[in-house]
């Protein structure tokens, strides 16, 4: 079981919490060999008639040095030293984690909770909790806007994206998303271009942070959750889980998509992140896998 992961471009390693098996996978991208994180909690729990055990599920970036963690099984988020991998703080929270990022601006770290339709803001070096958004609505996905002073997030069942100010934390913009019934899932920022690409369920689409016109748009394989955007060469990464297909494509200056090349995964591959040289990794949680595509 495998969801957001993160490539740490400072350590050159890609960071994989493999939910149930209470164990975070850093591997080193260059050999492929992989090191443990251990002894995190998993719980089981029931989610549209089914059981799952639930652990550790989010990787992000924080300050050289720091990545941190957000885990299901205990509803926790722990700082991790990226070399050591010795653990820091950590806070509990009355809900479970979903996404979780690093705001450099702020010296904060937000979290994603949508099983209490809210987001969570936490003192980036404590983890002790600062304050709870309520949207009233369930958050997915996210990308921060240092420059802007700007979060952005997604609501699947209203099928648009929020623009939240990192200061006040109120909703300052609400736009169409235009996913259709399933809505957006994760999220990427181009900051220098303000261009938001968002993943539907089976396109991307490109929104202007300042208006929230669409600017591009491109048909991509069923099944998208969270894609990656290599920013130097400008190229986006969406793998479709119910295809199985790993769809490339090109972010124009302008804001448009330009499909490169579909290439084949498998059924459930659906996260992943761009490392070196344009090689990516994406999760196959069926198998427990990382299947490497080179572009």
């Amino acid at each position: 079981m495998m969801d957001y992961v993160v490539y740490d471009d400072r350590t050159k390693a890609l960071w994989v919490p493999a939910g149930n098996t209470a164990a975070v996978d850093v591997v080193d991208v260059a050999t492929d060999k992989i090191q443990q994180i251990t002894g995190f909690a998993t719980k089981e729990m029931e989610r549209n008639g089914h059981k799952r055990q639930v652990g550790p599920s989010s990787a992000s970036l924080g300050e050289p040095g720091t990545v941190y963690i957000g885990n299901r099984g205990d509803s926790s988020v722990c700082a991790f030293d990226e070399k050591t991998f010795a653990k820091g703080a950590c806070v509990t929270l009355d809900a479970m984690p979903d996404g979780v990022t690093y705001v450099a601006k702020t010296k904060e770290v937000w979290v994603t909770t949508p099983r209490d339709n809210s987001l969570r803001v936490l003192d980036g070096k404590t983890l002790a909790q600062k304050t709870k958004i309520d949207l009233g609505m369930e958050p997915e996905g996210y990308a921060v806007d240092n420059s802007r002073g700007r979060f952005y997030t997604n609501v699947e069942d209203k099928d648009v994206t929020l623009s939240i100010d990192l200061a006040d934390h109120k909703t300052v913009a609400t736009w169409p998303t235009g996913c259709g019934e399933d809505g957006g899932h994760g999220l990427r920022l181009s900051e220098t271009d303000g261009q938001l690409v968002v993943a539907c369920s089976a396109a991307l689409r490109v929104l202007d942070v300042t208006t929230g016109k669409v600017l591009g748009n491109v048909a991509v394989g069923e099944g998208v959750d969270d894609p990656d955007l290599d920013r130097a060469t400008r190229t986006v990464y969406a793998a479709g889980g119910k295809a199985g297909t790993l769809a490339i494509a090109t972010l124009g200056k302008d804001g448009s998509l330009t499909l490169v090349t579909q290439a084949p995964t498998a059924q459930g591959a659906r996260n992943g992140a761009v490392t070196e040289g344009g090689k990516f990794y994406v999760s196959a949680g069926h198998d427990g896998q990382l299947i490497i595509v080179k572009h």
